[in-house]
């Protein structure tokens, strides 16, 4: 994991002064478990996530807010303040800061989106099949989200037929027994059939 965010963090300035690194995936494929640990390879760096982005009626309509309360501000070189989103309450928090860094992590359904890929320095891509993806996650939210669960898998569905992010990826995910498998990605610059294995202790539990 270290060697990835060393690597990362050599790649030159995607959004202002800040290299953009986008986890996307499906819903329940590792990505909030993945940044949490390359977020702390990377000595903290900041992570913005998606589910903070979006909202009930909005499930993939958040390309104007993300614009305008993170990536115009990190452009510039300034601190973005974004409002989460509380799914609970159906309501949006007060503004939560999102502070400059060499690297700030986006993860999130969508983070490889078309609108977000050009303040990208790289895309990753968690590498598990829709199918396996969903339950896992359904497994993990509990009968109280069947319904939306329901409502998300279509939304997701025609999100990625409209707007497919793993074809833009620079490296695909692979989840092992103990660590990641990070191979190249349709749009990656490691060399052919080279693999590079992170491994940094347990796997991640989704």
């Amino acid at each position: 994991m270290h060697e990835l965010a060393a690597r990362l963090r050599r790649l030159p300035p995607s959004c202002g002064p800040v290299r953009l690194i986008g986890i996307d995936g499906h819903a329940g494929s590792g990505k909030s478990t993945f940044a949490g640990r390359l977020a702390r390879a990377l000595a903290g760096a900041p992570v913005l996530r998606l589910d903070d982005i979006a909202h009930h009626e909005g499930l993939f309509d958040w390309t104007e807010r993300l614009q305008a309360e993170v990536i115009a501000p990190l452009s510039r070189g300034e601190a973005a303040h974004y409002t989460p989103y509380d799914w609970h309450t159906r309501r949006f928090g007060p503004p939560r800061p999102l502070p400059t860094a060499p690297v700030v992590l986006v993860e999130g359904v969508g983070a490889g989106r078309r609108a977000l890929r050009p303040h990208l320095a790289h895309l990753l891509w968690m590498e598990v099949p829709r199918e396996e993806a969903w339950a896992r996650g359904q497994a993990r939210d509990g009968e109280e989200q069947r319904e939306f669960w329901a409502g998300w898998v279509q939304a997701e569905r025609q999100h990625f037929s409209e707007d497919p992010s793993r074809p833009f990826a620079d490296l695909l995910v692979h989840q092992r027994e103990k660590g990641y498998e990070l191979l190249p990605g349709p749009a990656g610059t490691v060399g052919p059939d080279q693999s590079i294995t992170y491994g940094d202790g347990s796997s991640a539990v989704c």
